[in-house]
């Protein structure tokens, strides 16, 4: 490995995430020294705010330009760079009437505003967020949500690994019916809890143990996913299968173990 130590930089909003456990995984799982330190963006100036003000995005279906914020956004995002429980006053996916409702950021771009924190080579910095990260796909030309920006610094958004991988079919059916009702959806989200992720759910902190090793086996082999389901590694699209690969099954393939194994 061509990095000694990790910092961990946590996420206070999102109480279900035990940054502890996080450290003392990663410690045993790779020879390295891990330093957990506090939410990054309340270390923020203002200009850095402005900045991360501009990388919002507002248009899925066209690739990053930077957003023309006003004062009253920017104050916002200065609020919440210092606070950021009040990420959960903004509105969320399912309830939004229009996508840009969201409070959605390019990933890339977020990446590029953390690059000053790489001081040395031998640092890996992994920054948990409960903002939403996105990145923009040419194939199909609009953005999608992102769990996961690897890379150094890498990014690791909570909400991502809510809202990107898909729920059931069935759920997002039952949800829209309800909402022509004028009625709520938390009968449907009852139904399907076991299903599907959603906030503040308790086994984040396993979920999130998943994308460490993504992270790091991205910037130990240049690939950070598996095809295996069978496998904490695998870049799951569905809810389903990232319960499967991290709760269920909880382990890494036999290729991705045996580079682990040649690690220690």
């Amino acid at each position: 490995m061509n990095f000694k130590n990790i910092i961990l930089y946590n996420e206070p909003a999102v109480s279900e995430i035990n940054i502890t456990q996080l450290r003392n995984f990663l410690e045993e799982k790779f020879p390295v020294k891990v330093k957990i330190e506090e939410n990054i963006f309340s270390q923020f100036n203002d200009e850095q705010v402005r900045n991360l003000s501009a990388i919002r995005i507002k248009d899925i279906k066209n690739s990053f330009t930077r957003y023309d914020y006003n004062e009253n956004e920017f104050e916002f995002e200065r609020k919440m760079s210092n606070d950021s429980s009040l990420m959960e006053s903004t509105i969320k996916v399912e309830e939004a009437e229009e996508i840009s409702q969201v409070f959605m950021y390019d990933g890339f771009e977020l990446q590029r505003i953390l690059r000053y924190l790489n001081k040395d080579e031998q640092t890996l910095h992994i920054v948990i967020t409960n903002r939403l990260t996105c990145t923009f796909d040419d194939n199909d030309g609009r953005y999608h949500a992102r769990a996961v920006i690897c890379a150094n610094p890498a990014i690791i958004s909570t909400t991502g690994i809510i809202e990107a991988p898909a729920k059931p079919r069935e759920y997002y059916f039952e949800a829209m019916a309800l909402k022509a009702q004028g009625l709520g959806i938390e009968s449907a989200k009852e139904k399907h809890k076991e299903q599907f992720l959603d906030y503040n759910d308790k086994r984040l902190t396993n979920i999130v143990e998943g994308y460490l090793l993504q992270v790091i086996f991205y910037n130990i082999t240049g690939e950070s996913f598996c095809e295996d389901t069978q496998c904490k590694l695998n870049n799951a699209h569905w809810q389903k299968d990232l319960l499967f690969s991290q709760i269920e099954i909880n382990n890494l393939c036999k290729k991705h173990s045996e580079i682990l194994k040649n690690l220690n």
